[in-house]
């Protein structure tokens, strides 16, 4: 079945290599480059700044990821099993959820300047919605009986923790994490557009499109999409890890 699976990425990766090549020979633009150009763009980038502006930004995206499980989560977890106190945060939750957080973001470069704190905050609120909200729906569905049962054989609330609510919630923890990579990307890419002189959105509106040099422009492109996959990739590689158990039953 993996085997099975690489083989359809690696026909979709040609499929789509193929398209972009016919696109850009039909186009004949010099806004459109061909894949070959674009590779060799990014060899060549990663041999000067492209690297650090590709550390940068993962740097960014992966310490936002981390800070916001690391809060959302154990208030979620609280929430879940707090009804009393659910009752009271979720109307601010209710309200403040569908906001789109990008807009805050000229309010957050005021406050908090345009360093690396406002761009790991924008990326790290986003988040931390997304997780708030899965965990704390997690927590609320674990079976009564379940928590019973446990503890009836003298567990206390650590170990409550370790082999009810984390394995109940560790799935959702992951899975909406990964449906919130593209927004992350996204966001990360809008934050890093302006006003700064690092990072990927920066090499790519800057170094990129600003200077038309278009190979740059899309080997920037490249590396942003291929952080994201890489993000998409280790998250779904530590849930079969984590969570095997949900591999097994499948």
């Amino acid at each position: 079945m993996a085997q099975r699976n690489r083989l359809s990425i690696i026909l979709a990766l040609l499929a789509i290599l193929f398209v972009w090549q016919v696109t850009a020979t039909l186009a004949g633009i010099a806004a459109l480059p061909g894949p070959g150009a674009v590779a060799s763009a990014f060899v060549q980038g990663l041999s000067r700044d492209l690297a650090t502006h590709l550390a940068i930004s993962s740097y960014r995206v992966v310490l936002s990821i981390l800070l916001s499980v690391a809060l959302a989560a154990p208030i979620g977890l609280a929430l879940g099993q707090g009804k009393r106190l659910d009752r009271f945060i979720a109307p601010i939750i209710y309200l403040t959820y569908p906001v789109p957080k990008i807009v805050l973001l000229p309010i957050i470069l005021i406050f908090l300047g345009i360093g690396e704190v406002s761009k790991v905050f924008i990326i790290s609120i986003i988040l931390f919605f997304q997780v708030l909200v899965v965990v704390r729906d997690a927590s609320n569905g674990v079976r009564p009986e379940l928590i019973h049962s446990v503890r009836s054989l003298g567990a206390g609330k650590v170990h409550l923790f370790r082999y009810v609510y984390l394995p109940a919630c560790l799935p959702a923890i992951l899975t909406s994490l990964r449906v919130s990579t593209g927004t992350a990307i996204a966001v990360l890419f809008f934050a890093e557009s302006f006003a700064t002189n690092s990072g990927l959105g920066y090499y790519i509106i800057v170094e990129g499109w600003g200077r038309m040099a278009y190979a740059d422009m899309y080997a920037g492109v490249v590396a942003m999409s291929l952080l994201g996959l890489a993000i998409y990739y280790a998250l779904d590689l530590t849930e079969k890890k984590l969570c095997a158990w949900i591999q097994a039953g499948q």
